[in-house]
């Protein structure tokens, strides 16, 4: 079965990659599109949620092609850590750090769910380890209604917030993630 998959790139063009399964190599092209230097805070962070979101449509055209599901659901699972990652230890706390709003504010809400989206990553894994790719899938679309709310809420708020509070920091900031 081959499918067609469309990648979209920073500047919001598109690039279409056709005839090709969910292998290996499509998925490696995929994960190694870190977002562009000369974005600023929000742009960059905003790009690696798209990325995250590629990632998954990857996971999902792997399990329907039962081609490459393992690499797949490794580099989403790896790259989506990356970026809570990202948050956690280098644009909250610099925000905090900015603002004063330590232990209160949009940075905890955003850890609380942070640890929520990982909860069901693991269940995520425990089914694929399992052979289980419909478990699997179901547990993506509960992450994937998270990630939309929470997302929404980073990039309309939390995200504006930040490049304001620390975004003349935003060069020593990137070099740390």
């Amino acid at each position: 079965m081959f499918r067609k998959f469309t990648k979209r790139l920073i500047d919001g063009k598109s690039t279409t990659v056709e005839n090709h399964t969910p292998s290996e190599t499509v998925i490696d092209t995929i994960s190694s599109e870190e977002p562009a230097s000369g974005l600023d805070l929000e742009q960059f962070m905003v790009a690696d949620h798209r990325h995250c979101d590629e990632l998954w449509a990857m996971v999902e055209a792997a399990v329907e092609a039962q081609d490459g599901i393992g690499v797949a659901v490794q580099v989403f699972t790896e790259d989506f850590e990356r970026h809570l990652q990202r948050e956690e230890e280098v644009i909250f706390p610099a925000f905090e750090d900015a603002t004063g709003m330590h232990g209160v504010g949009p940075t905890m809400m955003m850890r609380h769910e942070h640890e929520q989206m990982r909860a069901v990553i693991a269940v995520m894994l425990q089914a694929h380890r399992a052979g289980d790719d419909q478990q699997l899938l179901s547990q993506g679309d509960t992450l994937l209604m998270l990630t939309q709310q929470h997302n929404m809420k980073e990039e309309q708020i939390l995200y504006p917030m930040a490049n304001q509070a620390i975004g003349g920091q935003w060069p020593e900031l990137q070099e740390r993630m």
